[in-house]
């Protein structure tokens, strides 16, 4: 086996015992990345000095007893919407093009702290927008389970690195499914946090009230380990909770016997592939099997959740992304001749076909004459929307359905067709818009050998419930111990 095959915390016990150093696992990762990612392009770009420094510093401190916790030395890779001091951060947009940021997201700091080698930066769709990663400026991201195919969006690159074993874990962020959906896609494990839960400070921002940093893995324990890390409240963040962080892994084994486990009819849509539903459907069984009692749940104002999502998140980043003028980051078109001009041109000339989309979308529902029609409409239902999540979990513990309602689909299959492309994330977009911690956990594959991911969603701040519930899985299965064929 290789050492790029391990699990995180599987390096981590190897790390601890002396079997291996951090720099001989960074130094592996980096020729794993050298060897598979001309085909896969998860990697926007590396920083290869800065991580062979972190992970000597981290084999001094082991030497020296003073090792800062049991992820010290372990390399990672963060998603380029990340803040990240002395390098480049595009969100993969040519607008962010040459972009130095001069301090680290919340999050980024977290690793560091904890002693994680951050190998580079991950390729996605531009500004977290797309469900393929093909509306990245600099070309899309290819599934490790089929390079013809997608590995999802918008952390496609942060779930094919994992899948593609170049590197031990990964942050992404997810404001409709951008880690569950490309973690169902990839044959890996992803969390959205409850929104408060890890900072956003440093994250660059597509639609606030939705956006959610998050670890992603190749086992459920790697999530949990990781969440440790990044759980905690920030006062730079005005969003981030005070609230008490439990130990992720300490119940990680306790099993879903006596758990009573929510079953909305509403999530098993029409068009959906038969494959993946009969994937979910034996996963809800095996609960069964495993002690857990199944409950059939309603979530009626579901069926809104895909409009109230496409008229919220994009008004939000009609006002985020106000900001890129070819002023203060990046890039400037520079044949203009007048301020006016050159924010016209920078933004035509910098946002891509989605980014400008959305920006419209949104531009239209916050203007005067339909702002009440449309945004505060969209408001209002999803307050029904998480009102029906609140009466449901006084009945359950959690609630599983499928994440996607497909598997990866090929490269160019949907880029066409803007509806069919947000289709993908209708099983996943209403847990973003009551808040509340979501987690894709691998159930399977279909006859062409794609993955398969089920959605497990709990109430707020319960994200070590959910953890347990799907580690019971994973117990008794050996999904995420199958290597992609690359």
């Amino acid at each position: 086996m290789r050492l790029t095959d391990l699990t995180l915390l599987e390096l981590a016990e190897k790390l601890a015992s002396g079997q291996t150093s951090s720099v001989e696992a960074t130094r592996a990762c980096l020729a794993r990345i050298a060897q598979v990612d001309g085909k896969v392009k998860a990697f926007l770009r590396l920083d290869e000095r800065g991580a062979l420094a972190a992970a000597e510093a981290s084999d001094a401190r082991r030497a020296s007893g003073t090792h800062l916790g049991p992820l010290d030395g372990v390399p990672v890779a963060v998603k380029d919407i990340f803040l990240t001091e002395g390098v480049e951060t595009t969100c993969a947009s040519r607008v962010l093009q040459g972009f130095i940021p001069p301090y680290d997201a919340t999050v980024v700091a977290l690793l560091k702290q904890a002693g994680m080698p951050i190998v580079g930066k991950l390729n996605q769709d531009e500004f977290a927008m797309g469900s393929s990663n093909e509306s990245s400026a600099y070309g899309p991201c290819h599934n490790p389970w089929d390079l013809e195919r997608t590995p999802g969006g918008s952390s496609g690159g942060s779930a094919a690195a994992l899948a593609a074993r170049e590197v031990f874990g990964t942050l992404g962020t997810d404001t409709g499914g951008s880690i569950r959906q490309p973690a169902a896609l990839t044959n890996t494990v992803g969390l959205k946090p409850t929104y408060g839960r890890v900072s956003r400070y440093g994250v660059i921002a597509y639609a606030s009230s939705l956006d959610a940093p998050g670890p992603m893995g190749r086992t459920v324990g790697d999530v949990a380990a990781l969440l440790q890390v990044l759980a905690r409240h920030d006062p730079l963040d005005s969003t981030s909770a005070a609230v008490d962080v439990p130990d992720y892994r300490a119940d990680l084994e306790g099993g879903v016997a006596g758990l009573k486990l929510g079953v909305p009819r509403e999530y098993f849509v029409e068009g959906m592939d038969p494959e993946v539903e009969a994937a979910v459907r034996a996963a809800l069984a095996a609960y069964e099997r495993l002690g857990a009692t199944l409950v059939d749940v309603s979530l009626p104002h579901t069926k809104y959740a895909l409009a109230t999502y496409y008229l919220l998140a994009p008004a939000e980043a009609s006002s985020n992304l106000a900001r890129y003028d070819g002023v203060r980051y990046g890039f400037r078109a520079r044949e203009s001749k007048g301020l006016k001009e050159l924010y016209g041109q920078t933004r035509d000339q910098g946002f891509g076909p989605e980014v400008k989309r959305r920006v419209m979308l949104g531009t239209y529902a916050l203007s005067a004459g339909y702002y009440d029609a449309y945004y505060i409409r969209a408001q209002k239902v999803r307050t029904l929307i998480r009102e029906d999540f609140t009466r449901a979990f006084s009945q359950v513990d959690a609630i599983l359905t499928p994440t996607s309602p497909v598997p990866a689909f090929k490269l160019g299959e949907k880029v066409d067709d803007p509806l069919s492309m947000y289709l993908m994330d209708v099983c996943t977009l209403p847990c973003n818009l009551a808040g509340l911690p979501g987690l894709s956990l691998p159930c399977g594959f279909t006859r062409a050998g794609l993955p398969v991911g089920l959605q497990l969603m709990g109430r707020p701040f319960d994200e070590a419930k959910l953890l347990r519930i799907a580690r019971a899985f994973e117990r008794e299965h050996d999904f995420t111990r199958r290597l992609a064929p690359i």
